[in-house]
């Protein structure tokens, strides 16, 4: 890996996502080298993801680089690998480049898509957790009109046009309101000799309600939001299967569609080696201590999606959202350096800040823990939220002006497709 030995202790963090990000924050300038390995070279701010797949944002304005990020930082490294495998016996990670010792490992790889075992809806649905993700469904999205546009047979030509989203959360929901808002003022003017009248774009939620987490009030308020807007809403209908060109449920209702986008679940993405107690199955996430320990090792962490710290309020760990990540990430490097000097560790408790999603123009549903309000307000609140969170005061500018010029023209103006995709070609990306 061309890392130089040192005197100073060695902390490896896996992960470049907002767990790992916030603990390298907190290490820097400190006694200690510091190595960051990622299997991209830069951070991804997710949850505006779904603004890449339908035109109004491009993908290197919610992305920044590693290694700008800490090119000011002494005894810091990074370096672009995966890593396949832990030795925690002898202190040492495998990755795609070589292996590394360490003495304090911290897991802060994420999570990834859980399709929950059905391979069917793995091969043909579209998921939504990376740049390259994301890019790949605005390919698809505007290939599928283009091609009805040269459709002759009707029923084809429906399932061209028709959206099937799964799973009712944020990304859902967003996602949803996003399409919707094309549906109604730019498809229209892109394809003028196409009935756009024609584009379904139907959400489907397993429960009763969505967002679930939030509110009975935001949920409520956005699903309205979401059929003033066109959407047809699913609730209590669980997908069961999808062949690429219908999808199954559980009830009476199937659907025609080519497009179909997975974002139901989610699990932890952990890595080999590590004894198979301290991770649970179902979820795929390492049990960890209140010090994010993960349970058996004294100088193995894993924080942020990947982990789940199981506490009487969270019985099944935090969610896996920005906000624990972060907090998560930063306490630890402090009780890193506490461990490092002899002091006492400070164990970890979620100071949940509130939850909101933005179903379009206008429409927005925030969840705080003093105060809850829907609409105009609500949306200019998620916006500087949002835009507050971005890494980069160039990032901050150019997603900026970008709302407000997409605001003024009601319009999306990177609906472009920069490489072809289609799931069902050789040619698919899947990264």
């Amino acid at each position: 890996m061309n890392i130089p030995q040192t005197s100073f202790p060695r902390v490896v963090i896996i992960g470049g996502g907002f767990a790992g990000l916030a603990a390298a924050r907190g290490l820097e300038d400190q006694d200690l080298q510091v190595v960051l390995i990622d299997k991209h070279n830069y951070h991804t701010f997710q949850p505006l993801l779904y603004q890449v797949a339908t035109g109004g944002l491009e993908p290197d304005s919610i992305a920044f680089p590693l290694r700008k990020r800490f090119n000011d930082v002494e005894n810091f490294f990074f370096r672009l690998a995966e890593v396949t495998n832990i030795n925690a016996d002898e202190n040492t990670i495998e990755t795609s480049i070589g292996n590394l010792e360490y003495d304090e490992l911290i897991i802060a790889t994420g999570s990834t898509t859980n399709f929950f075992g059905n391979t069917n809806i793995e091969k043909f649905a579209m998921e939504m957790k990376s740049v390259p993700q994301a890019l790949n469904i605005r390919s698809l999205v505007l290939e599928n009109f283009e091609e009805a546009l040269l459709e002759t047979d009707l029923d084809k030509r429906r399932a061209l046009m028709n959206f099937v989203i799964v799973g009712g959360g944020p990304t859902g929901v967003e996602l949803a309101g996003a399409l919707a808002e094309m549906k109604k003022g730019i498809l229209p003017k892109d394809y003028p000799d196409l009935d756009i009248r024609q584009m379904k774009i139907n959400l489907i939620q397993s429960s009763g309600e969505l967002l679930k987490g939030m509110s009975n009030k935001a949920s409520a308020k956005a699903e309205d939001f979401l059929i003033k807007l066109g959407v047809d809403v699913w609730k209590d209908l669980r997908v069961l299967d999808y062949d690429g060109e219908t999808v199954t449920t559980n009830g009476h209702d199937h659907f025609k569609a080519e497009t179909v986008i997975w974002a139901a679940g989610v699990k932890g993405d952990s890595i080999t080696g590590l004894e198979q107690e301290c991770l649970i199955e179902r979820a795929n996430r390492f049990k960890v201590d209140e010090y994010s320990k993960v349970i058996g090792y004294n100088n193995v962490y894993a924080i942020g999606d990947v982990a789940c710290m199981e506490t009487k309020k969270y019985s099944y760990g935090h969610p896996m959202m920005a906000q624990p990540a972060i907090q998560q990430g930063k306490l630890l490097g402090k009780n890193i350096l506490a461990k490092l000097k002899g002091k006492k560790l400070k164990p970890f408790k979620y100071n949940d800040k509130g939850s909101m999603a933005t179903i379009g123009r206008n429409k927005a549903v925030v969840d705080l823990p003093k105060w809850k309000f829907q609409g105009v307000f609500a949306w200019f609140v998620w916006m500087f939220v949002h835009l507050f969170s971005l890494i980069g005061f160039r990032n901050k500018v150019i997603v900026f002006m970008n709302w407000i010029y997409n605001y003024i023209r009601f319009d999306r103006e990177t609906r472009l497709i920069i490489r072809p995709y289609k799931k069902k070609n050789n040619y698919s990306f899947k990264e």
